[in-house]
């Protein structure tokens, strides 16, 4: 059994998500949170009897927003894994998940399959699971952003990141707008291969990211 919790401000979206994931019986999700602060207050009651493995988490909420959420969850629960789970495809709330922690992104309006699909790629440590247009977004800014978005330092060469020669493929690929069986094809690894070449480099941004800063590299490099 896989434990969820669902951190969102819309009840009705609360409500239909847990009646979809538990339709499914391999899911059981402990609690439903309508903001931040009121998901780690439910998580200090949770940890003492069980806690959830994936937490799905809206961005925009009152009170205490997706990202603090988890830049918190994360120090206080490092093995807990974050799904964001949201209608947001802007540049900055992109890149502040990634650097609070989240292990993926998905827009609200993928079909109840692929949110399980990517539940299980997280359990399963198969990469990090984004959906078409949020992958090629955030990677066309590593690509191509040349400041840092908050605070405007240099931007950072690319070996800083120390990506390998074949990281640096997917991402070429990504930014072209292939998806993940087609990158596989033209590299001709398999799409799962695909999938932990994009979490190696998530990760070392979240590593990079540590200084507060999201440094990214030019499209020349």
């Amino acid at each position: 059994m896989i434990h969820i919790a669902i951190i969102d401000d819309k009840k009705h979206l609360r409500k239909t998500l847990q009646e979809k994931l538990s339709e499914a019986g391999k899911y059981e999700v402990l609690f439903t949170a309508e903001n931040g602060s009121d998901f780690l207050e439910k998580m200090r009651t949770a940890r003492q009897s069980v806690c959830p493995d994936v937490v799905l988490m809206d961005i925009d909420m009152p009170l205490m927003d997706g990202v603090e959420a988890i830049q918190q969850g994360k120090m206080r629960y490092p093995q807990v894994r974050f799904l964001m789970l949201t209608i947001f495809e802007e540049d900055e709330k992109i890149f502040n998940a990634i650097k609070a922690g989240a292990s993926g992104y998905l827009l609200k309006d993928e079909p109840i399959e692929n949110i399980k699909k990517a539940i299980t790629q997280l359990m399963n440590n198969e990469g990090a699971p984004m959906s078409p247009s949020i992958a090629r977004r955030a990677l066309n800014l590593l690509m191509n952003a040349t400041v840092d978005l908050k605070s405007g330092s240099p931007r950072q060469d690319a070996d800083a990141f120390k990506l390998s020669s074949r990281e640096k493929e997917v991402l070429t690929f990504l930014v072209e707008g292939l998806e993940y069986k087609e990158i596989g094809h033209q590299m001709n690894v398999s799409p799962n291969t695909v999938r932990n070449h994009i979490a190696h480099i998530y990760r070392k941004l979240h590593v990079t990211s540590k200084a507060q800063a999201i440094r990214v590299f030019g499209s020349g490099n």
